[in-house]
């Protein structure tokens, strides 16, 4: 039995959300690429405490750690913005400021995943992926 998903990064932000919501800290999923580079960026922003990969037979796991225990997530909503039935694509002048600048998005660009400020600073546009807040 095949559990591969036809949106990898709407099934991450589902498992942090429900993960945060029951009182876990922790959360494994299968590892990919794109799903690191999400992590990172967004324990780079605060949003998470830990990001690292464990070594496994079939395929590596992607060990993210939400927060540490006794403490409340440090996000309140994530939200995916760009799903594969409707890309959500936008110029440099268009990235959305989430909250008035308190919350991030995150912009696959051509230069890679990156957040709506630095995409803006580099004069960037891409597809919107993801917004937290």
């Amino acid at each position: 039995m095949s559990l591969q998903s036809t949106d990898p990064i709407a099934d991450l932000l589902t498992r942090i959300r429900n993960a945060a919501a029951v009182g876990k800290h922790e959360v494994r999923v299968p590892n990919a690429k794109l799903k690191k580079v999400v992590a990172e960026q967004l324990k780079k922003n605060g949003y998470l405490s830990e990001v690292k990969i464990e070594a496994g037979k079939p395929r590596d796991t992607l060990v993210i750690t939400i927060n540490e225990k006794g403490e409340n997530a440090s996000f309140t909503e994530l939200v995916r913005m760009s799903k594969p039935g409707r890309r959500v694509y936008v110029g440099a002048n268009e990235i959305p400021k989430v909250k008035s600048g308190r919350g991030i998005v995150l912009v696959s660009t051509s230069k890679g995943v990156i957040t709506g400020q630095e995409a803006v600073k580099q004069r960037l546009g891409g597809e919107l992926l993801l917004k937290v807040y």
